[in-house]
């Protein structure tokens, strides 16, 4: 079921939106593990974020999801890391990341309705099973110094 619903709701995307943008962040805590999400509806563990809304902007999009999944408040400007080509899962997709050290955000209530399964703080160098293959690039590429990909996954 949650393979139909992915298909049609990456098949409205590219009929609505020819070219995709997407944000992420690495949240980081006060011991440095990075706050991951598994989502109702695709495998794996993922930062938190998703798709930039038509009119806003990807910080915007970033602050809104952030709550929506992670219950963060940015409370000061996150550092953008890097624009990714998601191309492999995606055709005509980009992943924005920013990393949101800790200090620079505070708890609140999470707005999700239903789109979260499972939450988790997970040390970055020994993260949890089943993060996806792009994430665990970006954690390589934010705290074991690999050399950073334009490409958000490949094909393995």
């Amino acid at each position: 079921m949650s393979k139909i619903r992915t298909r049609l709701f990456q098949s409205w995307f590219r009929l609505s939106r020819p070219l995709t943008l997407g944000v992420r962040a690495a949240v980081e805590n006060e011991a440095g593990h990075v706050f991951m999400v598994r989502h109702t509806y695709m495998k794996g563990w993922f930062m938190p974020g998703g798709g930039v809304e038509r009119g806003e902007t990807a910080l915007g999009a970033l602050r809104r999801e952030l709550v929506e999944e992670a219950g963060v408040q940015l409370t000061s400007e996150p550092r953008m890391i890097n624009v990714y080509s998601n191309h492999y899962v995606f055709p005509n997709d980009h992943v924005i990341l920013y990393r949101v050290p800790w200090g620079s955000w505070e708890p609140v209530k999470a707005t999700q309705m239903g789109e979260i399964a499972e939450t988790a703080w997970v040390d970055p160098v020994a993260p949890i099973e089943g993060v996806t293959r792009g994430t665990l690039m970006r954690l390589q590429e934010l705290y074991q110094d690999v050399p950073v990909s334009p490409y958000w996954t490949m094909r393995t």
